[in-house]
């Protein structure tokens, strides 16, 4: 395999072609902020947290799909995207019903992270406080469309690691949500394993373990790196 040189926020980087920016700067310790990225599984450029400024190219490229280029400048953290982040995290938050105080996930929420991270205190943009489904019809787990940022993590993983294919994304714009089965209640699609890596795998408390109280959902980040590299490594078949 070729290797491949480029720079990343001024430092040099040689990686084998064919590999992502973001895990070309992962590899010399530079941090892209991500919410629909997961290790071990497919990349779908969904929350368009991870974009960066190639130099040559006018417009803005996500990390997680853009292959390095022989001689590529890559810059992940200048002034117009920490702005361009900020105000992504602000609509997040604006277009859901993220209250972080009676979330399963307050302390333990990688939005709740990003918005501290990005320095927001505030959204600019005005809440829609949507009325979305809680489908609690399964007897282990539950979801809370209102917590959700269709990042679509649950969708790949249950997919491509525990081949259960449960989950999907349905709908178009406004009316976009993740449905189970032919879009019915959880607790009644009999493919679902109960496994949890679903539960794992979602960065806010969308997903939750039923019967979990404010702040107690956590994230096991070696349990969700298990699931998702074991069976590369020949840890586990299915």
């Amino acid at each position: 395999m070729s290797v491949i040189t480029l720079s990343i926020d001024g430092k040099d980087v040689a990686i084998e072609a064919g590999s992502r920016v973001l895990a070309a700067a992962s590899q010399v310790g530079i941090k892209i902020p991500a919410l629909c990225h997961l290790d071990g599984v497919s990349e779908v450029a969904a929350c368009r947290l991870c974009l960066v400024e190639v130099e040559g190219i006018n417009k803005l490229l996500p990390a997680c799909v853009t292959e390095v280029a022989e001689g590529m400048v890559v810059h992940t953290d200048t002034p117009k995207l920490k702005e361009y982040r900020r105000m992504t995290v602000e609509l997040l938050f604006a277009e859901g019903n993220h209250v972080c105080a009676v979330c399963v996930a307050n302390g333990n929420c990688e939005l709740q992270d990003l918005a501290i991270e990005v320095g927001m205190d505030h959204s600019r943009f005005p809440y829609r406080f949507p009325k979305r489904e809680v489908d609690i019809s399964h007897p282990l787990f539950g979801i809370d469309h209102n917590r959700c940022v269709l990042c679509t993590r649950c969708v790949r993983v249950c997919d491509e690691i525990e081949g259960a294919h449960v989950w999907d994304l349905a709908y178009r714009g406004e009316k976009d949500k993740i449905i189970a089965g032919m879009d019915q209640p959880w607790g009644s699609v009999s493919a679902c394993t109960s496994c949890g890596k679903c539960v794992a795998a979602c960065p806010t408390g969308a997903i939750f373990r039923k019967g979990s109280a404010v702040s107690e959902k956590e994230e096991d980040r070696s349990k969700l790196e298990f699931l998702v590299n074991a069976r590369t490594q020949h840890q586990w078949t299915r």
